[in-house]
């Protein structure tokens, strides 16, 4: 009897142990392969998943996902969405420029301003008030000290709106003239009573024996609101330019484009529905429809199936139409000029079939066109070039870490700022093989998971077999 228990708890192991040992995790274990192109030597680079990846995966969230080095080894990565660029452009605001007339040896910030201005704060004329009444200050004795700057009406039509922001000035010399160099002082003001220092800088033309012209023809500071500025100088002759542009500046924001994908249908549930079956690893973001026909209306509803649950036992499952947008889609040429309607903006959302309904049977059969913003995969290039990019496997583990674990430190601008590779063509390698091993593999778990429960029931019912004999009263003699 102990014998026998021990035998069948050593195969109940053995049948336990092969029912779970770990799968393999390599490249050969995938459908598809990607190379990764890369020309710098990082630590930490970002991919831009390719359209590939979303036509092959197997999982609606990309766990099938891995990144591979030479050797097979894993690399570790994140999956983010990807972060919209936000550039800083300038906008030129002319500038009106009122010179400064004093008598020589007089310092502009010491001057007394004689100011006329429109309703609108425009200034009309600047002049300099004669100190103490002299009469001395005329034309052959007054020369430049310094140079009032307006930056005209505002574009809005209240007065009342803000003044522009600017974090900048453009400097611009009289014709004729090409070498120049002196340090320029800058104040700032909004009623021409307040003025605020802002900062200095040193103007340089420098022309050389071939005549080419090296120029700082900037004064920038930190962006500021204001009106009016006053320039002077602190060294140097004092120059009235041709031209002072001020620098407004401006933030654009860069989404990349999106991936789209069209997709043909076929016959619904019902006449009136045309299925549209997509790829699950896509989540439509836009949705739109393309007309081989000339000119055709169409008022829909485009949504998706889902299940409702049986209410008896043993009942089929039945499938119900979820709407997610009502609109009219159509193709029109008038004119000679074509008129369709747009992509439609969708919360994304995975389904394995999108439906467009119509009110009658559909006597036309669009093509449905869908959007979607791919995913940037950041890894840490940790083996050996080239890697890899693998796609496609049933029922994969999800392996993708959190961002602070694969490039810890980095901070947003320089995760935006990381070098890019690209990704190759996808190759195929023995899919329908590798299905296949997959599922021989699970049918093989399952075979070994019944062989141990019918080892583990027969030994149990030896057991109790042997103690009842034991247990069984002897017959009296």
């Amino acid at each position: 009897m102990k014998t026998f228990v021990i035998g069948a708890a050593c195969l109940a192991s053995a049948f336990a142990m092969a029912g779970t040992a770990p799968a393999s995790d390599k490249p050969g274990d995938y459908t598809h392969l990607l190379p990764l192109n890369s020309s710098v030597k990082q630590g930490v680079l970002q991919l831009r998943l390719p359209r590939d990846v979303y036509l092959h995966a197997r999982s609606p969230l990309l766990d099938d996902v891995r990144v591979f080095d030479a050797s097979g080894a894993p690399q570790p990565f994140a999956l983010q969405e990807p972060v919209a660029a936000e550039n800083i452009g300038h906008k030129d605001l002319p500038l009106i420029i009122f010179p400064l007339m004093s008598a020589a040896g007089n310092q502009s910030s010491q001057l007394d301003l004689d100011v006329s201005t429109a309703p609108d704060g425009r200034l009309l004329s600047v002049k300099v008030r004669p100190e103490g009444g002299d009469q001395a200050a005329t034309a052959g004795t007054t020369r430049l000290t310094g140079l009032i700057l307006d930056l005209g009406k505002p574009r809005a039509s209240s007065t009342a709106a803000p003044p522009p922001t600017v974090d900048g000035l453009r400097f611009t010399l009289p014709p004729g003239q090409r070498d120049y160099s002196a340090q320029v002082w800058l104040e700032t003001s909004n009623d021409m009573k307040r003025w605020d220092a802002v900062g200095a800088a040193e103007l340089n033309w420098l022309v050389n024996q071939d005549q080419q012209t090296l120029a700082n023809d900037r004064l920038t500071f930190e962006a500021r609101p204001f009106r009016y500025a006053r320039l002077t100088w602190n060294s140097g002759t004092p120059l009235q330019f041709a031209s002072i542009v001020a620098e407004q500046p401006v933030r654009t924001t860069t989404v990349a484009p999106r991936e789209q994908l069209l997709l043909q249908p076929v016959a619904g549930e019902l006449p009136q529905d045309l299925v549209y079956t997509v790829p699950p690893a896509i989540a439509p973001a836009t949705v739109g429809v393309q007309f081989s026909e000339t000119n055709v209306v169409l008022p829909a509803q485009l949504g998706v199936y889902y299940a409702v649950p049986a209410r008896q036992a043993g009942a089929a499952v039945s499938r119900r139409f979820d709407p997610i947008v009502n609109t009219t889609f159509y193709r029109i040429t008038q004119d000679g000029q074509p008129r369709s309607s747009g992509d439609l903006v969708v919360a994304p959302r995975h389904a394995p079939q999108w439906v467009l309904r119509t009110t009658a049977a559909a006597t036309v059969k669009p093509v449905l066109k869908v959007g979607w913003q791919p995913a940037t995969l950041v890894f840490l290039a940790s083996g050996n070039a080239p890697y890899t990019l693998a796609v496609g496997r049933e029922r994969a583990p999800a392996t993708s870490r959190p961002l602070a674990q694969v490039a810890p430190g980095f901070s947003d601008v320089e995760l935006r700022q990381l070098d890019r590779v690209t990704a190759g063509p996808a190759a195929a390698q023995q899919a329908v093989a590798t299905a296949a091993q997959g599922d021989e593999a699970d049918t093989g778990a399952r075979h070994r998971l019944l062989v141990l429960w019918g080892v583990l029931l027969l030994g149990t019912a030896v057991l109790a077999a042997m103690v009842w004999r034991l247990l069984r009263p002897k017959p009296q003699p």
